[in-house]
């Protein structure tokens, strides 16, 4: 799969002349194309095609339908081409839109309402300057440049009047706007950026530009939540932050509740826009914090995000911390990880006259704000007892008469931002209704397998000492001892010869290995075998996984061994059936298996799953994105 398909401007109005460019469009993306798709790109760009000859600008290098790197989500078009003015490549981001009308979404300038849609969509000015600044963020041919990229959002189907309202937002040379009225002015808006020259060299050194990892969220946390966003919110990321600002607004003025579901596969960004939310609330002198159900992630938090700050870690919760919360004591509760949510928040801990009233925990959660927002996985569900899910949630608010919004995050910024490997992952573990298949590579992620665990151990220690991260996971399938009296950790995952320790049960660390909060972020825990309680939420560069003999391989598919799991909740069929002990132990390999953001290595334990793990491995294509070594060698939280 390309990144795009490229052509000149005379190309292009070429193949639309000719009535082929749907089809070569379709064919060099490979990717399936739906009717309506491919009727806008025979609208929009025979248009730009067109204004691009009427410009004299027809040697320009045109990149239509790009994929921003490290995501799944593509751009309509990057033209490339000289600077008539510095001679140096230039860039333009051009968003194209069929819209004939659009309206502000209740006075708001940054999302509008668009005839025959529905629901509120970003304003296309915001949407396209938001594109720019993710690619001045992550490609190093742009990263040094005083002026990197430009952008617009062209309307070519609209007039002045019809979409007055989004002109009320002022424009930055990455957010223009222009429709068929000012067609004029498009021309010497891209003379003004392009010259009469050929482009292809500008566009060869975008298109082979190294990446630069992303922005760490756990390092810049604390920044995040101190001064303006160090990161970037794209299309459904960005609708998502404005409708939970949104909907913040108009709680507080219409003096009624309302609920947000977000939901999202691995790295779709659900933690970015938590926090990017949590620092805007916080900078507006809202009363908001962040809750999860994870200790890790909480910990990780308060010891990145709330560095030398007491007030900033006190934001940083868990789920079973409302149970006393006063009732819309906050104005907005951010449900991180919303997939851990439990029946209740009753513990070992509790009192007995707190236990024998205790609520749904759930109903807590909705209680405590104003607006409470809930971020989840459906398909990281790895443990009993955890039911979050947007029918769940959905279904609970709308019993209580509350105004309930999902927002869906569909593309993915772990991965490689590959779709397709995810979704080879969800087809190998009978997680959706797809058959396994084999993975022949994309280009964009490095899937390998290891004959034994010492080749697994060896491929990831040369990647954490070039400077890349990696750590090795398993399935709980082998004892779990307490440190010995001299602090040192008992070599439970053993394989033949090869022993490995877990990572530290405790946040204490034990020796020189980090407390299991840290296990993911810190450089020490490379060399102990994370459990997916520990890596559930984390991301590193490169991802070693374990397949125990929960999850063996016979007659051609994949079954699972509840037997074989040693984590105590696995013990009793009558707190869990077969059924939710099958599902908890394919959602736990999904979780460890799309933790990688460059690649993952699998071994299994059992021979009979190797070969059939080899029959749907066969990689034609190495990946092609070059990548600058992190900084730090930190793990982020996704």
């Amino acid at each position: 799969m390309l990144s795009a398909f490229r052509t000149s401007a005379d190309g292009l109005l070429r193949y639309a002349t000719a009535g082929t460019l749907a089809d070569r469009i379709a064919e060099q993306i490979g990717h399936n194309v739906s009717a309506a798709e491919r009727r806008s790109w025979e609208r929009s760009l025979t248009v730009l095609g067109q204004d691009l000859a009427d410009a004299s600008l027809g040697q320009v290098e045109v990149l239509v339908e790009y994929q921003l790197p490290l995501t799944s989500k593509r751009v309509d078009v990057v033209l490339a081409g000289v600077h008539p003015r510095t001679a140096e490549d230039s860039y333009v981001v051009v968003e194209l839109k069929q819209w004939s009308q659009a309206e502000s979404y209740e006075g708001s300038d940054r999302l509008v309402l668009v005839e025959h849609a529905r629901g509120p969509r970003l304003h296309p000015g915001v949407q396209v300057g938001d594109y720019c600044e993710y690619l001045t963020d992550f490609l190093g041919v742009l990263s040094h440049r005083r002026s990197p990229i430009v952008g617009a959002a062209y309307l070519h189907n609209a007039v002045d009047r019809d979409v007055n309202d989004l002109f009320v937002r002022r424009p930055t040379e990455q957010s223009r706007i222009f429709t068929k009225q000012r067609r004029g002015q498009f021309l010497d808006y891209l003379r003004t950026h392009l010259a009469p020259a050929p482009g292809a060299a500008a566009a060869d050194r975008f298109l082979t530009s190294s990446v630069r990892p992303s922005k760490h969220l756990l390092s810049y946390a604390a920044a995040e939540l101190k001064v303006r966003s160090h990161f970037t919110l794209i299309d459904e990321q960005r609708l998502a932050y404005e409708l939970v600002l949104h909907a913040v607004e108009r709680a507080r003025a219409a003096d009624r509740k309302s609920v947000l579901v977000v939901s999202g596969g691995p790295g779709s960004g659900k933690s970015v826009i938590a926090l990017s939310v949590l620092g805007e609330l916080a900078r507006q002198q809202r009363s908001v914090m962040h809750a999860t159900g994870s200790r890790s992630f909480t910990q990780t938090l308060r010891r990145y995000a709330g560095k030398g700050s007491t007030r900033l870690k006190n934001l940083f919760g868990y789920f079973n911390s409302f149970m006393a919360a006063e009732r819309n004591g906050l104005d907005v509760l951010i449900c991180d990880e919303a997939h851990r949510i439990r029946e209740t928040s009753v513990n070992r801990f509790t009192p007995k006259a707190k236990r024998d009233k205790a609520r749904p925990q759930i109903d807590e959660l909705i209680a405590a704000a104003r607006v409470p927002v809930f971020l989840l996985d459906e398909h990281q569900v790895v443990k009993p007892g955890e039911l979050g899910s947007v029918d769940v949630i959905s279904a609970y608010a709308k019993q209580l008469n509350l105004d309930v919004e999902v927002v869906s995050l569909h593309d993915q910024f772990r991965c490689g931002g590959s779709d397709a490997y995810e979704d080879w992952v969800l087809d190998l573990l009978g997680l959706d209704s797809g058959e396994p298949s084999v993975w022949t590579g994309d280009g964009r992620f490095d899937l390998r397998l290891a004959e034994s665990p010492e080749e697994m151990e060896a491929f990831l220690q040369a990647k954490q000492a070039a400077g890349e991260t990696a750590r090795m996971s398993a399935g709980y399938c082998w004892p779990w001892s307490d440190p010995r009296p001299d602090d040192s950790l008992v070599p439970d995952v053993q394989v033949g010869g090869w022993a490995r320790p877990w990572n530290v049960k405790s946040d204490r660390s034990v020796g020189d290995a980090p407390g299991s909060a840290f296990w993911a972020t810190d450089p020490n825990g490379f060399g102990q075998v994370g459990c997916v309680y520990t890596a559930q939420g984390f991301e590193y560069q490169w991802s070693g996984v374990i397949i125990g003999p929960d999850l063996i391989a016979r007659d051609g598919r994949l079954v699972t061994q509840r037997t074989e799991s040693r984590d105590p909740a696995f013990r009793s069929r009558k707190q869990l059936s077969d059924f939710e002990a099958d599902r908890l132990i394919r959602n736990t390999y999904k979780v460890l298996m799309t933790r990688g953001m460059r690649g993952t290595i699998l071994y299994s334990t059992d021979p009979e799953t190797r070969s059939y793990l080899a029959s749907l491995v066969d990689v034609k294509r190495l990946v092609e994105t070059t990548y600058e070594p992190v900084a730090g060698g930190a793990a982020t939280h996704s």
